[in-house]
C-alpha cells in the first residue's frame, strides 16, 4: 500500500513535471517577451540571453531570440552589441527583412560606413520601396563627406579640459542647461550611482536619474565638482532636461513616473528658487498624463516654452510643440506643433532656443551621421519655420549628439561657445553620454594673389590693389617687388562682398570681386591679375559693319561697344580717341565727312551710356589710312593673308567684285587709341534713393526727343544721318557695288 502510494505520487509528480516542461517548451520567453512589452530592456535582454543558450538545436527560435535581444540593446543605446546581434540574427536566415535595415542603421551608428552602404544597397535590392534604403545610402556618402571636411567647431569632452571637475561620470551625464546669465554654472542630468533612487531604471539598466549643478571660477576658469540640487527638486524617479529663465531663480525641468517597475509618461515640472534653495514643484498641464511631455526650453523673454511630446496631433515618434503667452502673468496657450518643417515621422527631441530666436534639436530621421543629430533652424515669419540645417561633424557623429545649448565669452559677443551631449567614443568619451564643450573660433579670410604683364607674363611692382566692400570700408595695398599683394584676417572680414580694382600707369585697370558671404569655414584666397599694358598702336574694336555710305551706328553693333565702355569705366583716368575709316572710293573730302561722322555716332553713343564727353574725342581719317592685315583673315570665302595692306591699289587689283567688296568692308572700320591717362574725373553725388514704399513717377507722354526708328540714338545725331554726301560711287554700275543689307 505503501508503495502503491509512493508510486502515485512519483507518478503525481512525473505528471506535473511533463506538463511545466511542456510549457516551458511552448513559451521559452515567456518573461523576457513580457519585460520587453514593459520597455524594460534591461531586464528583458538577460532573459533572452538565457533563453537563446537553451535553443541550440532549433535554429529558427535562436533567430527570432537573436532578433529581440539585438532590439533590446538598439533601444538601450549599446550600439556594438546591438550590431553583433543583428549581424547573427541575418546569418541564422532570419525571414523579415527589417533586420537587414536595422544592421545597416547600427553600422552606420558605429562609423562602419563602408559596410553600412554595402547592407543598405542589399536592403534596397529586397525592399525597393522603402525610402529608408535610399536615405541610408545618401546619409552614407554624406557623412563620409563631412568628415572630410569638418566645420570649425572645436570639440572637447568636458573632462579633458583640465578642470578636475568630476562633472562626466562613468555613467550617463546629459541635457546641460545654463544656470546665470554670465555662463558661469551648469546644470545637467545624471544617472552616476550616488544618484537618490534605491532601484535602477529598468529601460537602461543604469541608475534614476537626477539633477547636479557645477560652478565655475572665472578666475581659475575651473568647475566645482558637481552637487545634486534639492530633495524638492531629485526624487526616486527620473529627473532631467533642465531650463532656467534669463535670471536663473525659474527653472523648467523634466520628470518621469514609475509605477510597477513600467514608465508611465513624462512631465514638465516647475520650481521657483529662494535664497537658499528650490522650492516646491509644480506640475504644467501640456497634456494628457499618460504621454511624453518633456525636454522644456524657455524663450529668453518667457513668453514661448517649447518642449517634447508624443501627444495626438504630430507627425510621429516625438514631436517638438510650443506653448505661448502675451504676457508673464498670463496663462499660457493651447500646445502648437512646430509642423512638418521641424517635426518627421521620426523622434524630434531635446529643443533649445537661443535667445536670438534660433531654434536648436535633435532628430532620429535617416539622413543624418547616425542616431541622433543636432540641427539648428530660423523661423521664416511668425509661425512659419526654415528648413533646418545639419551641424555636420564635429558637432554630430555617427553616435547620438543632442542637447545643444549656447553661451558667449565675451558678454557683448556673439555666442561662441557651448555644451552639448554625446555618447561617442574616443576623444575622452567613455562610450555612455558625456557632456561636450565646443567653441566656434572666428571666421578667417584672407586674399593674396600675384599681378603681372599680360603680355610679358613679368611681375608688376608698385601695382596699387584696392578692394571696396559691401561694409563700406575701402582698404589700399600695392604689390611688392615679387608682384604680390594681400589682405590679412583683419582686413577680410565675414559676409561681406569685396570689389578688387587693380591699376598701373600705362596699363589698363582690371577689377575682380571675392565674397566671404554664405561661407562657414576659414578660406585663404588666392585671386591674380593679368594687366595688359596700353597699346601705342589703335585698337580695333570688335566689327562694326556700315551700310555703303551711311554714318549711323546700327542697333546690332551697339553691343560691340560694351567691352570698349567696360574698360573706359575700370580705367576712369584715361582718355581716348574714336578713329573711324572708310574705303578708297570717293574722294578724300566725302570720306572725311563720312568717316568724321562714323567717329562721331560711336562718340554720342558713349556719352549716352554715361562716358564723360572730355574722355572720347571722334576723329575721322576718311580713307588715308587702309588697313593693315596683322593676320590671315577670311572674309566671305577669300583669304587675305597677313601683312597685307588695303589700300586703293590692292584693291583694284582684285579682279573678283565679291572679293573686292570684301575687302573695301574691312576698311569700313572704328578703332580706338589711348590718348593720355592723367585725365581727373568729376566729383560726382550719390543719388538719393527713394524709400521702397515711394510710388515711382511714370511720365505720360514720351519726350519729342526720344528716339522712335534708333534705340539709344539720339534724335539729332540720327537726323544728320538722313543728310548723305553726294556719293559719286552711285554712278558706278550696280554689279561692282555689294551694299550691307539693312536689318
Amino acid at each position: 500500500m505503501k508503495i502503491n502510494k509512493l508510486i502515485s505520487i512519483a507518478f503525481l509528480i512525473l505528471f506535473f513535471s511533463v506538463i511545466v516542461n511542456a510549457q516551458t517548451k511552448k513559451s521559452p520567453t515567456t518573461n523576457a517577451d513580457k519585460a520587453y512589452d514593459k520597455e524594460l530592456y534591461a531586464q528583458a535582454v538577460k532573459l533572452y540571453e538565457k533563453a537563446y543558450s537553451k535553443a541550440k538545436n532549433d535554429k529558427a527560435l535562436r533567430g527570432t531570440i537573436s532578433f529581440k535581444i539585438a532590439m533590446c540593446y538598439k533601444y538601450m543605446n549599446n550600439t556594438r552589441k546591438a550590431e553583433s546581434w543583428f549581424r547573427k540574427t541575418i546569418q541564422s536566415k532570419y525571414p523579415d527583412n527589417i533586420a537587414r535595415l536595422y544592421f545597416a542603421e547600427m553600422l552606420k551608428v558605429n562609423a562602419k560606413y563602408d559596410e553600412a552602404l554595402t547592407v543598405f544597397k542589399e536592403y534596397k535590392d529586397l525592399v525597393p520601396s522603402d525610402k529608408l534604403a535610399s536615405a541610408g545610402i545618401e546619409s552614407c556618402e554624406l557623412s563620409k563627406k563631412w568628415l572630410q571636411n569638418p566645420t570649425r567647431f572645436k570639440v572637447e569632452n568636458f573632462n579633458t579640459k583640465g578642470s578636475n571637475s568630476k562633472l562626466n561620470s562613468k555613467q550617463s551625464d546629459f541635457a546641460p542647461s545654463f544656470a546665470d546669465a554670465k555662463y558661469n554654472s551648469i546644470i545637467f542630468t545624471s544617472t552616476r550611482i550616488e544618484n537618490k533612487s534605491k532601484g535602477n531604471d529598468g529601460w537602461t539598466g543604469e541608475k534614476f536619474s537626477d539633477l547636479y549643478i557645477t560652478y565655475r571660477d572665472p578666475k581659475k576658469l575651473k568647475w566645482s565638482t558637481p552637487i545634486p540640487l534639492g530633495d524638492t527638486i531629485n526624487t526616486a524617479v527620473n529627473e532631467g532636461a533642465s531650463s532656467l529663465n534669463a535670471n536663473g531663480m525659474l527653472m523648467y525641468f523634466t520628470r518621469c513616473k514609475i509605477e510597477k517597475k513600467k514608465l508611465c509618461g513624462c512631465e514638465v515640472f516647475t520650481s521657483h528658487k529662494d535664497a537658499s534653495d528650490w522650492g516646491e514643484t509644480s506640475k504644467m498641464q501640456l497634456g494628457p498624463d499618460s504621454l511624453i511631455n518633456a525636454h522644456p526650453s524657455i524663450s529668453a523673454n518667457e513668453l514661448e516654452l517649447y518642449f517634447v511630446s508624443n501627444m495626438p496631433g504630430g507627425y510621429g515618434g516625438k514631436d517638438i510643440w510650443m506653448v505661448k503667452r502675451d504676457k508673464k502673468n498670463k496663462p499660457w496657450s493651447n500646445p502648437i506643433n512646430l509642423g512638418p518643417e521641424v517635426n518627421t515621422e521620426y523622434d524630434e527631441v531635446f529643443p533649445y532656443i537661443r535667445p536670438d530666436g534660433i531654434l536648436y534639436f535633435a532628430s532620429s530621421k535617416p539622413n543624418g551621421m547616425g542616431g541622433l543629430d543636432i540641427y539648428e533652424v530660423k523661423k521664416k515669419d511668425e509661425t512659419n519655420w526654415g528648413t533646418p540645417d545639419n551641424m555636420k561633424y564635429p558637432i554630430n557623429t555617427s553616435y547620438d549628439d543632442f542637447g545643444l545649448v549656447w553661451g558667449k565669452t565675451l558678454e557683448k559677443g556673439p555666442f561662441d561657445m557651448g555644451f552639448f551631449t554625446s555618447n561617442r567614443m574616443g576623444t575622452g568619451g567613455r562610450g555612455s553620454d558625456d557632456i561636450y564643450s565646443f567653441i566656434l573660433p572666428p571666421k578667417i579670410f584672407t586674399l593674396k594673389g600675384t599681378v603681372k604683364d599680360k603680355t610679358t607674363k613679368a611681375v608688376l611692382a608698385g601695382v596699387k590693389v584696392r578692394l571696396v566692400g559691401t561694409d563700406g570700408l575701402p582698404i589700399e595695398t600695392k604689390t611688392d617687388a615679387k608682384g604680390v599683394y594681400s589682405f590679412d584676417k583683419t582686413q577680410i572680414l565675414s559676409n561681406v562682398t569685396y570689389d578688387i580694382f587693380i591699376s598701373k600707369e600705362k596699363y589698363f585697370a582690371t577689377t575682380g570681386k571675392e565674397t566671404t558671404v554664405g561661407l562657414e569655414n576659414n578660406k585663404d584666397f588666392v585671386r591674380d591679375f593679368l594687366l595688359e599694358p596700353i597699346p601705342q598702336k589703335p585698337i580695333e574694336l570688335p566689327e562694326i559693319l556700315y551700310d555703303l555710305a551711311k554714318w549711323d551706328l546700327k542697333p546690332q553693333y551697339q553691343d560691340s561697344l560694351n567691352g570698349l565702355i567696360t574698360t573706359l569705366n575700370d580705367n576712369p583716368t584715361i582718355v581716348v580717341e574714336l578713329s573711324s575709316h572708310t574705303d578708297p572710293r570717293a574722294s578724300d573730302e566725302y570720306n572725311d565727312t563720312l568717316s568724321q561722322k562714323r567717329a562721331q555716332s560711336v562718340v554720342d553713343y558713349l556719352i549716352l551710356k554715361g562716358i564723360d564727353p572730355e574722355r572720347v574725342v571722334a576723329k575721322g581719317y576718311g580713307k588715308r589710312v587702309p588697313k593693315v592685315l596683322e593676320k590671315d583673315i577670311t572674309r566671305d570665302g577669300f583669304l587675305f593673308t597677313k601683312g597685307t595692306i588695303l589700300n586703293e591699289e590692292y584693291i583694284n587689283s582684285i579682279k573678283n567684285p565679291v572679293q573686292k567688296e570684301a575687302a573695301y568692308q574691312m576698311n569700313r572700320r572704328t578703332e580706338f587709341k589711348v590718348l593720355r591717362d592723367n585725365f581727373v574725373p568729376k566729383p560726382s553725388n550719390t543719388p538719393i534713393v527713394p524709400p521702397k514704399d515711394t510710388p515711382k513717377e511714370t511720365p505720360k507722354e514720351t519726350p519729342k526727343e526720344q528716339p522712335k526708328d534708333t534705340k539709344d540714338i539720339p534724335k539729332d545725331t540720327k537726323e544728320k544721318s538722313k543728310e548723305t554726301p553726294k556719293d559719286p560711287t552711285k554712278e558706278l554700275p550696280k554689279d561692282k557695288i555689294k551694299e550691307e543689307p539693312k536689318k
